[in-house]
């Protein structure tokens, strides 16, 4: 299994990666406030790549449950400082969290390698022409309802089969675009619109849900759901949990992983292929 991105293949048959996350937002769930200034987000982007990531994913519109929308200025003076310093310091990967095709083209010119778009290319309808242009690697998810309305009554008849069917009508959308299916990846979005029991079934059905042998990004890093799983009711006291989900989505192939806490979780990943094989 690959993914390219612009000119990188990246190989996900043996080895699982990490995306990690480097909100610069003053209201994002777990870390909002903390890395809003582009001195502290680079001193975070530096312990990360540290500790081996492969990715950092820069988002500067929170998509907790209730969040309001932000103006696309607002998310550009946000976020394209942090890429353009970034890249100039580090030739790793770098994803802007977005759904506006503004900021994603502004991202990619200031140096930004993949777009991560929370409506799974939904919500704008330039986005798709923004990432057919470029040779951008794509992570499109899937989210029910919006940030601010999703977790007020979500609802399935069959949510591994709906999500799935979403997949593949976004696949083929994408590719009569242009955009070739290698460029592209799928996130089911656990807590985007789903309950508990949607995404503990997610959970379970991970191996299930993409289509056309393209790789899965999971993100369950510190998610709320935790907290009724175990006695874990602040986002930092949901590393361990964060851990044990990322080492069972890898027993079921999942080869992207998008947390927090890089060390812990590449652990996880690391015993579990151990084990493996």
């Amino acid at each position: 299994m690959i993914w390219k991105v612009n000119e990188q293949v990246i190989d996900l048959s043996c080895r699982a990666q990490v995306m990690g996350i480097l909100n610069v937002t003053p209201d994002s769930f777990s870390d909002g406030g903390c890395f809003d200034q582009v001195e502290k987000a680079m001193a975070h982007a530096c312990e990360m790549i540290a500790q081996g990531v492969l990715i950092i994913d820069i988002g500067g519109e929170s998509t907790r449950p209730g969040a309001a929308e932000v103006s696309e200025s607002e998310e550009m003076q946000r976020t394209i400082p942090v890429i353009e310093r970034l890249r100039q310091e580090w030739d790793g990967l770098i994803s802007i969290d977005t759904k506006k095709a503004g900021v994603a083209a502004a991202a990619i010119c200031a140096g930004a390698n993949i777009v991560n778009d929370v409506s799974g290319l939904t919500v704008d309808p330039q986005m798709i022409s923004v990432c057919a242009k470029s040779d951008c690697g794509l992570v499109v998810m899937h989210m029910q309802g919006t940030p601010e309305t999703m977790q007020a009554n979500p609802s399935y008849q069959n949510v591994v089969d709906e999500i799935r069917a979403f997949f593949e009508e976004r696949l083929t959308t994408l590719t009569a675009a242009g955009i070739i299916k290698e460029r592209i990846c799928f996130d089911p979005g656990i807590g985007f619109g789903k309950t508990l029991e949607h995404n503990l079934m997610l959970l379970k059905s991970l191996d299930q849900l993409s289509p056309a042998g393209r790789p899965l990004l999971l993100g369950v890093s510190r998610k709320s759901f935790f907290s009724k799983l175990c006695d874990a009711h602040q986002p930092t006291d949901r590393d361990a949990a964060t851990a044990a989900a990322t080492a069972l989505a890898r027993q079921q192939g999942v080869m992207l992983h998008r947390v927090h806490d890089v060390k812990g979780n590449l652990a996880a990943l690391r015993v579990c292929e151990g084990v493996r094989g």
